[in-house]
């Protein structure tokens, strides 16, 4: 799942245990303009930097997991959980947006990886003698 929304807090990366980190942000989502809703997200381990680019008030997307568990505490009862972790966090003008002229948006590597290689708009019929084949 994903969407675009505006970033509006993020809070430090939590050293939950020696091997366990995770760092919350909070984004106003505004499907409904009228009635924005303010939802926060996780990033764990080695995700939780990839909200330290972004200013508050910034449009980013969002790339996420709605996660569930279930835990049943030392008195016996039955405790269900729910969390929405994110997995990438792109600029709103990025790479999900991609301009009509179909060429990736935004710089950088990224964008490059993802553009087609030279090679394969080559309209040079030498390359043809050089098929094994």
């Amino acid at each position: 799942m994903d969407i675009k929304a505006k970033l509006i807090e993020k809070q430090e990366t939590a050293q939950i245990s020696a091997s366990f980190r995770k760092r919350e942000f909070v984004v106003e989502y505004a499907e409904n303009p009228q009635y924005p809703e303010f939802i926060k997200f996780e990033l764990i381990q080695d995700k939780c930097e990839q909200i330290d680019g972004f200013n508050i008030g910034q449009e980013i997307n969002v790339a996420f997991n709605l996660k569930g568990r279930k835990w049943t505490n030392p008195q016996g009862q039955v405790v269900y959980f729910n969390s929405l972790q994110a997995w990438r966090v792109s600029a709103a003008n990025d790479i999900a947006s991609a301009p009509s002229n179909g060429q990736p948006a935004g710089n950088g590597a990224a964008a490059e990886s993802l553009a087609e290689p030279e090679w394969l708009n080559s309209s040079s019929d030498a390359d043809a003698d050089d098929l094994p084949f």
